[in-house]
């Protein structure tokens, strides 16, 4: 797959290191010129509590160090609005092996495949059986190409509740992010 301009994007609620390890070696593999980074201020497909401004702010300081990394609001809800919005010519759609799996659910997928290759980071453990069968269903199983990172137990639900908590989040979020989350206080009320 031979894609110079990648997108990742999601919530980032907040950005954790999870996040940043499957950017930094979808660089290296696909061998990207750009990393858009995309907070999307109103996901269609969760309901997201801190202000879209806060989590753009916490996404670039946490794709700081990923030199092609270019951090931006996506104010579409769904992937495929973005994409065509954005018009790019052929980029890889950077998701997890879990949302490619439920990847048929997702608004439009077969436009989402015309306008973007996806390349879906797997873990060690991750069912590849189901993977396929949602690959062969679709009709361009060519522009999907699953590709192996780092294996890190974090999710942001996890962040969320440790600061809720007052348990240090350091070893789950760059250390710029957790200091942002404690300057403002996020995440403490929940």
């Amino acid at each position: 797959m031979s894609g110079r301009v990648g997108i990742l994007g999601g919530a980032f609620d907040p950005p954790h290191v999870g996040h940043v390890a499957l950017a930094r070696e979808a660089v290296d593999h696909f061998r990207l010129e750009r990393l858009l980074v995309r907070v999307v201020a109103d996901p269609g497909h969760k309901e997201v509590g801190t202000p879209p401004e806060i989590r753009l702010a916490l996404a670039k300081l946490a794709f700081a160090a990923i030199e092609v990394a270019e951090v931006t609001l996506d104010p579409f809800g769904r992937t495929v609005d973005s994409l065509e919005a954005l018009g790019l010519d052929d980029p890889v759609f950077l998701l997890g092996a879990d949302q490619l799996a439920a990847f048929l659910t997702w608004t439009r997928p077969g436009r989402v495949l015309e306008l973007a290759r996806i390349g879906a980071a797997t873990r060690p453990g991750t069912d590849r059986t189901e993977l396929e069968r949602v690959v062969a269903s679709l009709p361009r199983p060519d522009r999907i190409e699953l590709f192996p990172i780092t294996p890190l137990a974090v999710s942001s639900s996890e962040i969320r509740d440790r600061a809720a908590a007052g348990l240090p989040i350091d070893d789950l979020v760059p250390a710029a992010v957790a200091a942002e989350i404690g300057r403002r206080g996020l995440y403490r009320g929940e």
